[in-house]
């Protein structure tokens, strides 16, 4: 992709001309994208700051001592806007090379790591991160409903999980944010997490894919969630540990193996 500065019009049409791609083909085109942030930049992109401004109001803590996992973190923009609140300690995963590449230029990641998530696992261990934040890639042909669950794991008992998608508009659109509320809500009746928050703004970014027949700037909105991962108490630690000393014991391996 060239260097020059694009026309609002022009990054529409860059984002319009990936529509249906595939993870593959979805990684081959932002390994290129050299002008990411100034083309965002263009669209009014605030989805970055609606999730740190969000996540801000409600942490409670040390921040400078907190781990962060920084899902499909592009280039880096929200881990910039955390860093400036006074957090320091920065693990990112993007599924794309180039995006990686922009973010080490950051100097603010202890870690990055490349996966296609969807396709390869979440390269983090469980129970790990203090903060796991998620902003923008939560849509079809991105990141699939299914990784939100190995967002949890990652998090550490009490942690938080902070989720910032576009609300697109069409049909596919409409049934992967069907797919995320049943995934979200069972996940809580599984006790995996509790919900703290969730907040909804009108100007999420400029709407990629405006309808030709309004006038004037159009926005997406946006919706940001906010989950706390289940502590576990001491008798649920006795048990757990219980349990694995029970499939640990001699006896029940000959048990198993007969």
């Amino acid at each position: 992709m060239s260097d020059c500065r694009k026309t609002a019009d022009q990054v529409r049409a860059l984002l319009q001309s990936c529509k249906g791609n595939g993870p593959q083909q979805t990684r081959t085109f932002y390994d290129s994208w050299s002008t990411y942030e100034q083309d965002f930049a263009m669209l009014n992109y605030r989805a970055p700051n609606f999730g740190v401004d969000f996540l801000d109001a409600t942490f409670c803590g040390t921040r400078a001592d907190v781990q962060v996992l920084d899902v499909a973190c592009g280039s880096g923009l929200v881990t910039k806007l955390m860093s400036e609140l006074g957090f320091r300690n920065f693990v990112g995963v993007d599924g794309s090379e180039g995006m990686l590449d922009l973010a080490a230029q950051s100097g603010l990641y202890q870690d990055l790591r490349l996966a296609l998530l969807g396709t390869d696992p979440l390269p983090a261990q469980t129970g790990t991160f203090d903060v796991v934040i998620l902003v923008g890639a939560l849509s079809p042909g991105f990141i699939p409903v299914s990784v939100v669950r190995e967002l949890c794991h990652a998090a550490k008992p009490g942690g938080l999980v902070c989720m910032v998608r576009g609300e697109h508009r069409g049909a596919e659109h409409d049934m992967y944010q069907c797919d995320l509320q049943r995934e979200l809500q069972l996940m809580e009746e599984e006790g995996l997490w509790g919900q703290l928050a969730v907040q909804h703004t009108d100007r999420y970014m400029n709407d990629t894919f405006p309808d030709p027949d309004q006038q004037g700037e159009l926005f997406l909105s946006g919706t940001a969630y906010l989950y706390k991962k289940k502590e576990l108490h001491n008798k649920e630690v006795c048990l757990q540990v219980s349990r694995f000393l029970f499939r640990a014991s001699p006896n029940h391996r000959e048990r198993a193996r007969n």
